[in-house]
């Protein structure tokens, strides 16, 4: 006899069998037991997680002869026939390929004839939003009127795609994804029956893999029985088979890109596509790593949603201290980004390597999230003593006593000027010349400073008004300070003294506009629309 697939071989014969859907499986049997089995019903949910298993347990509990508790016998003629795909009542079409007017028009025929060999003549589209319009609209009425001995189960990936007319007629039943848990306890069973050994941790990698559809787990679990036949199914060997990266490759990654390591991204990238790793599937399993390091970063319990090992939990734990929600929440965005282009272009690799470039180097980006990593950045320098390097310089000491006497070269190094303190004329060129000071800033500082406007208080000190927190609380950053002080610096030549003003949420301020303040020192005539001259003076 040939092969069977794990996935057919163990189908579910009984509605206890039947993994992660116990909210439709307890309704169905109670229908069953109670004599109130619909006449529609539609099964939505994604792919392997039962809809077809349990269309066709309904269709043999409706028809048995001998149902125990809801479930059918198994042992009837009418169940073996409906096993066997031999049963003449029990109809599956796929309307991925039968999705015409003619082919409904077919079973409607069909539906005015009763079953001869069973109780209840059962129909069993699967895929059903690939109807056609024109075919939805045929089997309106007979879904809606269909005679008492037959019953229409609908199942579909894409509830969106049906009509509602449809959707009304029909009693709706959403499938679940099934939980990690539930997948690998069921493999564990499965292969305890196969005799096939396999260590825990694989199974559970399998389970994850399989994203909550149970055929793709035992189709992955075939598929790596098979190429190691005959051997005990490690955590090691799953990963070969299914072309997956340990967590360790992307923690090494991770550690990388926030220590701004390029050549080591790029090489662990390589270490990866050599050993045959899926580029796609080495970003998508990236982010997901990156979500959990947010997670454990943004949550005080995230190890109840987070399934991972001992070995694993210190790891995240320490990697979310090498970085910050919004350099994380960043690198996520860059990354799905990533994913959504990386499916449509033939240099896969080239774009993963670009993107990695990308992420340790945010000054080739201008957008806020970019320029709150390169503070970060800056900070975490600052805080290791990296700063901005002393540079020596030779001096000549000339001696005047003895004419004869050559210069004598020393090496002393160059401190910093002490700049006086600006005047309120100082103040007011700064505000007044503010656009001319911005427009000569470099890229970090100039973006901060967009949102920003200048204002004199009565002290005669510089006011610097924010119109949102989040900018404000940027420019109070150690890096933020100093970048604006020195800009101040190199502009006006006087160490300017100034304070942060946030405008409140409505919007309200009570500082003066930078226009008015900058024509307060300003003598020039105004010509208006209506030809009429203000002088200001």
């Amino acid at each position: 006899m040939s092969y069977v697939a794990l996935y057919r071989k163990f189908r579910p014969d009984n509605f206890a069998d039947v993994k992660g859907q116990d909210h439709i499986v307890t309704t169905l049997k109670n229908q069953i037991i109670s004599g109130r089995v619909g006449h529609a019903y539609l099964f939505c949910g994604t792919r392997g997680t039962g809809k077809t298993t349990v269309a066709k347990l309904l269709a043999k509990a409706v028809n048995c002869e001998n149902p125990h508790d809801g479930n059918p016998c198994g042992e009837c003629p009418s169940c073996k026939a409906i096993a066997a795909g031999a049963s003449m009542s029990v109809v599956e079409i796929d309307a991925a390929s039968n999705n015409g007017v003619d082919n409904v028009r077919e079973i409607i025929d069909e539906v005015a004839f009763p079953p001869a060999d069973a109780k209840f003549r059962v129909y069993i589209i699967d895929e059903v939003h690939m109807l056609s319009i024109g075919a939805f609209n045929a089997l309106l009425k007979t879904l809606e009127e269909p005679p008492s001995y037959c019953i229409f189960i609908l199942a579909t990936t894409d509830p969106q795609k049906i009509p509602i007319t449809i959707l009304s007629r029909c009693q709706r039943y959403d499938f679940r994804r099934i939980t990690t848990d539930t997948i690998a306890d069921r493999l564990e069973e499965l292969t305890s029956v196969e005799n096939v050994e396999v260590e825990p941790r694989a199974l559970r990698y399998i389970a994850k893999a399989a994203d909550g559809s149970m055929r793709d787990a035992l189709s992955l679990l075939d598929q790596c029985i098979a190429f190691h036949y005959g051997e005990k199914l490690d955590y090691n060997m799953v990963l070969d088979v299914l072309g997956a990266v340990d967590t360790e490759v992307f923690s090494r990654l991770f550690r990388s890109v926030t220590a701004q390591d390029v050549l080591g991204c790029i090489t662990i990238l390589d270490e990866a596509v050599t050993q045959g790793r899926e580029i796609t599937q080495f970003v998508n399993d990236f982010i997901v790593y990156l979500r959990n390091i947010l997670l454990v970063l943004s949550s005080d319990d995230p190890w109840s949603i987070l399934d991972v090992s001992d070995e694993n939990r210190d790891r995240l734990t320490k990697e979310a201290g090498l970085t910050n929600m919004d350099a994380l929440i960043r690198y996520i965005r860059v990354f799905s980004e990533l994913a959504n282009d990386i499916r449509y272009s033939a240099s896969k690799r080239v774009m993963t390597e670009t993107t990695l470039v990308k992420l340790c180097k945010p000054e080739m980006q201008t957008d806020n999230a970019a320029l709150l990593d390169r503070i970060r950045v800056l900070e975490q320098k600052l805080e290791k003593g990296i700063g901005p390097a002393v540079i020596p310089v030779t001096t000549m000491n000339m001696s005047v006593a003895n004419a004869g006497t050559q210069p004598v070269a020393s090496s002393d190094t160059v401190k910093e000027p002490v700049l006086p303190k600006a005047l309120p004329e100082d103040i007011k060129a700064v505000a007044s010349g503010w656009s001319r000071m911005v427009m000569g800033a470099d890229g970090p500082i100039k973006s901060l400073l967009k949102n920003v406007y200048p204002s004199i208080t009565p002290d005669d000190r510089l006011k610097i008004v924010v119109h949102d927190k989040l900018t404000g609380d940027r420019l109070m950053t150690e890096g933020g300070m100093a970048s604006f002080k020195e800009l101040l610096r190199e502009y006006s030549g006087k160490d300017v003294d100034y304070t942060v003003e946030t405008l409140p949420a409505d919007g309200s301020r009570d500082v003066e506009s930078p226009n008015i303040l900058a024509f307060q020192n300003i003598n020039m005539e105004i010509t208006t629309d209506n030809n009429e001259e203000d002088d200001y003076v």
